[in-house]
């Protein structure tokens, strides 16, 4: 009889740690159905989703490497998490491109440095000549600081600034002829969604720039003592009770539009939270379908992707990449899409 192998104390304490962190992703999985207003504790809960992913990956890898049976918990959930899920990491991706489609970039530029956060000279110029160089036909840009010593070169464009006391807001800019826009102009929130009709050919396409409720994560300032946790954890929850009513009301306006369209923004959360869920829902995501690696949006410590592309079912999604010039807290993404 072959002796068993014995288990070190730190074998032990470790996979008693990973099967915590392998409950806590297994339960995670159920997030998304569940609305911030039933339960806001767990949407803050969902931001924790990629940590958690990345944790079991390393316990799953380390106990390959000990040639220990513990892999199987970690891996049958992260295999489960694959199957469901969303993609957390793309392996591959799609790279086409015909005449006939447009480039969208969405790209929250953080009113292009206007206060500074960034010690850098020329964040704004830079940020400009990105953008001349990537020529999107279609940008949406969050938190848009409008300057009239900005010039983008586009011959159409739409900006609605939420506050009369500062200049800034959502912006649409467009090669195409814009014949229709609107603001939805959400309740008590400095976020917005607004959207324009364009002319292609003669297809009318709507596009949607849609910022949800920003949570004020800042990796640099954020604190987890036990107070300034307390605080984080309330201001978070009540951030997502806010997205919860605002995802309802963008898609009491987007249900209106049977025609084709694509939707752009920060939605301030990620692709395994309910707000995802429901904004999804009939469409595909670029990145899913022609993106690759994580899709780090946000330049936070662990990989987060809050900023989407999305576009009804009946298109094709030739490319998408994530651009990392660190200009922003948020990194720029752009689409090809086909619309014919």
């Amino acid at each position: 009889m072959p002796k068993k192998k014995k288990y070190s104390f730190l074998d032990k304490l470790l996979y008693f740690i990973n099967s915590i962190v392998a409950t806590a992703l297994l339960l995670s999985y159920f997030l998304a159905f569940v609305s911030p207003k039933t339960v806001p504790v767990f949407s803050v809960a969902s931001l924790a989703v990629p940590f958690l992913i990345i944790a079991n990956a390393i316990f799953f890898v380390y106990w390959v490497f000990k040639l220990r049976k513990h892999f199987i918990l970690s891996g049958l959930i992260l295999l489960l998490g694959w199957l469901f899920l969303p993609p957390f990491i793309k392996f591959s991706s799609k790279n086409t491109a015909r005449n006939t489609d447009v480039k969208v970039m969405s790209y929250n530029v953080r009113m292009f440095n206007l206060y500074n956060w960034i010690k850098e000279d020329g964040i704004s110029e830079k940020i400009t000549e990105f953008i001349k160089e990537k020529d999107p036909d279609i940008l949406a840009i969050q938190e848009y600081h409008h300057s009239k010593k900005r010039n983008l070169k586009f011959p159409y464009s739409y900006y609605v600034p939420k506050s009369k006391k500062n200049n800034f807001g959502l912006a649409i800019f467009s090669k195409y002829k814009i014949i229709n826009k609107g603001s939805l102009d959400f309740k008590n929130s400095a976020n917005n969604a607004i959207y324009i009709d364009v002319i292609k050919n003669k297809d009318t396409i709507r596009v949607y720039n849609l910022h949800l409720q920003s949570l004020r994560l800042n990796p640099k300032k954020e604190n987890f003592g036990e107070s300034s946790s307390e605080k984080l954890i309330g201001r978070l929850k009540n951030g997502f009770i806010k997205q919860a009513s605002q995802v309802e009301v963008f898609l009491a306006h987007e249900k209106q539009w049977n025609r084709k369209k694509v939707i752009c923004g920060d939605f301030n959360n990620t692709a395994f939270s309910w707000v995802y869920r429901q904004l999804c829902k009939d469409k595909k995501d670029a990145f899913e379908i022609a993106g690759n690696g994580f899709g780090k949006s946000f330049n936070y410590f662990f990989p987060m992707r809050i900023d989407f592309i999305l576009t009804d079912e009946s298109t094709n999604i030739n490319n998408f990449k994530t651009y990392t010039p660190k200009y922003s807290d948020h990194f720029p993404i752009m689409s090809r899409i086909n619309f014919e």
